[in-house]
């Protein structure tokens, strides 16, 4: 696969595919992606870690900020709450394998205290209105019907880190697309470039909704192989191919991580079959030719086989 269709894959949205071919031509160039510590790395957060894979393997150098003031600002919980549960998310991105000499992970009080990240904070914030600020964050704040002053900061420093961090390219998910497009209109106002922004698709939950926590509709790279059988036994497959979670648990995270997916069934129901891509494989789903029973069957098998070194990473 080139560096582009690797780099491509699997996203919703480039900010702009000219940017893109530019800052791939470059000898040397680098992405990030801002994560608030949470309680488990889940598979709403491996689509991104797997872009980032796939950009590190295009030739990229992967800065992951491990968002500790970000997540205080967002409600998350004290700083020492958050602290450890940066440095669990951290292991957990490694366990998934995302490591390596071209892999950093920088927690974001290393970097966001210092005189000039603040300067620089303080002068977007001179520009920025409040309405287009509280807009930024609808897809990502936590109660934005009445949003506190700490919530109006976050966006200005995201933007901020892009620029402190040194990167070529902003990865994130389609949600934070309005923060990213804040960025590339007023970075360049603090004498800072805008970036090449990417964006991911935000995926369902196993039950059809909104990914959640307190939904329980999510499978951890913590879980073990038998929670990951029981949740998956009970996970939601339609008959269609539109907002179907197996079908995006498959194409997200288990045909970028394995060379083949098998699906296996009875001879009478014609037998076992091996597919390369997930095209194919959706192809013969939305024809009719796959029973929703044997494709979680078989998704099942693959995503436990992908999380399988992360249970053995975290010693689990």
């Amino acid at each position: 696969m080139d560096a582009y269709t690797l780099a491509t894959r699997n996203t919703v949205e480039i900010v702009t595919e000219d940017e893109l071919r530019a800052v791939l031509a470059k000898p040397e160039k680098s992405v990030y992606t801002g994560y608030e510590p949470s309680g488990e790395i889940h598979l709403g957060h491996l689509v991104t870690i797997n872009k980032l894979m796939d950009l590190r393997d295009a030739g990229f150098k992967v800065k992951v900020l491990l968002a500790d003031l970000h997540a205080f600002l967002n409600k998350k919980g004290t700083m020492e709450r958050v602290a450890e549960l940066a440095d669990y998310n951290r292991r957990c991105f490694e366990a998934v394998g995302l490591k390596g000499k071209n892999v950093e992970f920088v927690l974001g009080t290393d970097v966001q205290l210092n005189k000039d990240y603040q300067i620089n904070t303080l002068r977007l914030a001179q520009q920025i209105t409040l309405n287009r600020a509280t807009r930024s964050m609808d897809e990502v704040g936590r109660n934005m019907d009445a949003p506190h002053v700490s919530q109006m900061v976050y966006p200005i420093m995201q933007m901020v880190d892009i620029h402190t961090l040194g990167v070529d390219l902003a990865l994130g998910g389609i949600d934070q697309r309005k923060i990213h497009m804040l960025a590339r209109e007023y970075l360049p106002t603090i004498g800072a470039k805008a970036p090449l922004c990417m964006h991911t698709p935000i995926i369902n939950g196993l039950n059809g909704k909104k990914m959640s926590s307190s939904e329980g509709n999510y499978i951890s790279v913590a879980d073990t192989e038998e929670d990951i059988r029981k949740k998956m036994k009970k996970a939601f497959c339609p008959p269609e191919i539109e907002e179907n979670p197996i079908l995006q648990v498959l194409k997200y995270h288990v045909f970028p991580r394995l060379d083949t997916v098998t699906l296996k069934r009875p001879e009478k129901f014609g037998g076992d079959m091996e597919f390369t891509s997930y095209e194919e494989c959706e192809k013969l789903y939305g024809e009719g030719k796959i029973h929703p029973a044997d494709l979680k069957a078989s998704c099942t098998e693959g995503i436990v086989e992908v999380l399988a070194p992360a249970r053995d990473y975290l010693g689990l």
